[in-house]
């Protein structure tokens, strides 16, 4: 049996709610290794793109709020 099932299943951690600290620390390790990789892959360039585009103002957006107020007769 492993050390991570024997740790799952140790009488001391058992009615505590939660996982001991072996098994949150295996989990985490994993994790990180797992994470580790994705945030090395970058943003692919059409996300990146798609950010681009979001982050910048509408084209169509060129006249202020103000100027739209008063071009529709809300003046």
């Amino acid at each position: 049996m492993g050390k991570l099932v024997q740790a799952m299943k140790d009488p001391k951690s058992q009615g505590k709610g939660g996982l001991n600290a072996e098994i949150q620390s295996r989990i985490g390790h994993q994790l990180r290794a797992m994470y580790d990789d994705v945030v090395r892959q970058g943003v692919p360039d059409r996300f990146a793109e798609l950010i681009r585009k979001l982050d910048s103002p509408p084209e169509d957006a060129a006249s202020t709020p103000e100027q739209t107020a008063k071009n529709d007769g809300r003046d």
